[in-house]
């Protein structure tokens, strides 16, 4: 007779799971294992997880630390655990997310099912509108000082799941394996980069935030998606109190608001003409700011509204330059519609929601681009910019779709 395996964990799961992390792509962790590498031998490999976690002896194996590049310069870190890893923590996160969305905030955006960045960004618009201050916030290395005990018991708050909880609080307490090889035992914290990690991050601070706001501050209508957040105050004076009593409160939990970052703001327009320093902030890739717009009359006004960021505009043209468009002579200007049209019309579809006109001008390095590969495929266009420009203009207007981008910015004139 078969002994029954203490935690209950269908092969259903764990399948289910897999899909989802396959379709998530992603690096090889510390085993250097891939997903390609994992599928060689599938049926054994989620057999053996499926094993391990119905078991108890399933164990995380360290989690890889990489670096990436910061828009202002720094670099941030990453832990990337194994595919293995990566499919126990989606069972685990596929088990306890219906629970905890039923209790979220309705105002945490972040990486929630049916909700979106640019969500956070149109309420914000809104609420900017109405009232005349805004707090926004930054939480100084979020990720890396989530406090371990504070994490479980939130977790225990909504389940009482031995395994759920087991594992966890195995993720959290698993080693991290620095670039330079060595291994360090995490104290606090949970990687980004993990499959597990923006649930947790958002339980975390649906309490440590969310749910204080709440109780001690009703009144203020607020943002947040993940550890980016903004708050509408009615006045300087509120905002400054706000301020104070939440740089309490993140130390009551283990965090510290950026002294720097974290900022007030006055959403100046032409009903609101006070003179203060900061009339500007930076949120979900968007710059929050007075801009000249025009009403449904054809009058012009300075209104308080998000556009595409300077930051995220100078991603823009890093990623294009990083295709290297002129070295790929080789390829017809379908072949390039092809390869690059899914990024661009993400881009669009993102920061051409508010302020398009403000995207135009990051979109106008992808033509500097086109022209460049131009002068590089045709002889007759060698040296000859000018003329490389214009016959890709009358491309453009004959044939608008063939490029996402052309699609805004010549269809109109086609």
């Amino acid at each position: 007779m078969k002994q029954a395996k203490p935690f209950c964990i269908s092969k259903r799961q764990v399948w289910e799971a897999y899909k989802r992390v396959k379709a998530n792509k992603g690096a090889a962790g510390v085993d250097g294992q891939t997903i390609e590498s994992f599928d060689a031998d599938l049926e054994n490999n989620l057999y053996k997880l499926w094993n391990r976690l119905t078991s108890g002896s399933y164990f995380p194996s360290a989690v890889l630390r990489v670096e990436i590049p910061k828009g202002d310069g720094r670099m941030r870190p990453l832990g990337i655990p194994t595919v293995t890893d990566r499919i126990a923590q989606m069972v685990a996160k596929q088990y306890l997310e219906p629970e905890l969305e039923s209790h979220f905030h309705p105002d945490s955006y972040g990486y929630r099912p049916g909700k979106s960045a640019l969500d956070a960004v149109g309420m914000a618009r809104k609420r900017c509108w109405k009232n005349d201050w805004v707090l926004d916030l930054d939480i100084k290395g979020f990720f890396d000082n989530i406090d371990h005990g504070l994490m479980m018991r939130a977790v225990r708050t909504h389940t009482e799941e031995k395994w759920v909880l087991l594992y966890i609080e195995r993720w959290l307490k698993a080693p991290i394996e620095m670039p330079d090889g060595t291994q360090k035992l995490p104290q606090k914290g949970t990687p980004q980069g993990g499959v597990a990690s923006p649930l947790l991050a958002n339980l975390f601070l649906h309490y440590a935030f969310d749910k204080w706001m709440d109780r001690e501050y009703p009144e203020i209508s607020f943002e947040r998606y993940a550890d980016d957040a903004v708050c509408h105050c009615k006045s300087e004076a509120q905002a400054e109190k706000l301020k104070q009593q939440l740089d309490k409160r993140m130390k009551e939990v283990g965090l510290e608001l950026h002294p720097e970052k974290t900022k007030i703001v006055y959403c100046r327009d032409d009903d609101r003409r006070g003179r203060y320093p900061r009339i500007s902030f930076d949120f979900l890739g968007y710059t929050f700011r007075p801009r000249r717009s025009k009403n449904r009359w054809g009058k012009y006004f300075i209104n308080f509204t998000p556009a595409i960021s300077n930051k995220a505009a100078k991603a823009i043209r890093q990623t294009s330059r990083g295709w290297n468009w002129p070295l790929r002579s080789d390829k017809a200007l379908e072949d390039l519609a092809w390869m690059f049209n899914p990024i661009i019309q993400g881009w669009i579809n993102y920061y051409g929601r508010y302020y398009k006109s403000a995207l135009y001008l990051a979109l106008k390095c992808l033509e500097r681009r086109l022209v460049m590969w131009a002068t590089r495929k045709y002889k007759r266009l060698r040296h000859h910019r000018r003329r490389a420009a214009q016959w890709l203009n009358r491309i453009a207007r004959k044939q608008p779709n063939l490029f996402a981008h052309w699609r805004l910015l010549y269809a109109s004139a086609g």
